[in-house]
């Protein structure tokens, strides 16, 4: 018998600590400035952990994080929770074939409608259902719980402190980037 715990399936490889990886940074770009670094290091990491987390919640629910945008951008319409497939793709940075077929997915799950304009008949509405609107608020309960869980050893100094200096940021990546705001390609 070994005295070594078995492992079942295969293991994840190590993430290097921020430490390490300036470390390894410094060692290859004398240039880097380590503040800099570990500040956009640890914003990416915290990025890609919070888009893992919330996909998680989102596969609870059955439905995609594509699916999620769709239901956001609805309520975010305002009631009644309406948009047109054109003014949708706009919205989200897709091409008019890929919001067809994120519509045509999300009706046949019943999350959305997709009927004629009453009063113009060639204009199709896409409108939020009450199930869409169901999925949609307990993905907001869900998130709600996991980012208060993830802030509460902040203040609330602290938090507004933070949400200001996050805010410049993303002001100064939007001055400079204003086009990162969409998709490179089609996520479907």
């Amino acid at each position: 018998m070994s005295d070594t715990p078995e492992r079942s399936g295969p293991q994840a490889p190590q993430e290097p600590t921020l430490d390490e990886q300036i470390a390894a940074y410094q060692r290859e770009y004398r240039d880097l400035d380590p503040q800099v670094e570990k500040v956009v290091s640890a914003l990416g990491r915290l990025n890609r952990r919070m888009n893992v987390a919330y996909g998680r919640q989102l596969a609870e629910l059955g439905i995609s994080n594509a699916e999620w945008e769709v239901l956001k951008t609805l309520v975010l319409a305002g009631a009644p929770y309406r948009l047109g497939p054109g003014e949708l793709a706009k919205r989200l940075g897709l091409t008019p074939a890929a919001m067809t077929h994120r519509i045509d997915r999300m009706a046949g799950e019943g999350l959305v409608t997709r009927d004629r304009d009453e009063s113009n008949r060639v204009r199709v509405i896409v409108e939020l259902t009450d199930e869409g609107r169901s999925k949609w608020l307990e993905a907001m309960r869900m998130a709600t719980d996991f980012e208060e869980d993830l802030l509460q050893d902040l203040t609330a100094e602290e938090k507004g402190v933070l949400g200001e200096v996050l805010i410049r940021l993303l002001r100064r990546v939007e001055l400079t980037q204003p086009d990162a705001g969409g998709r490179l390609t089609d996520l479907d």
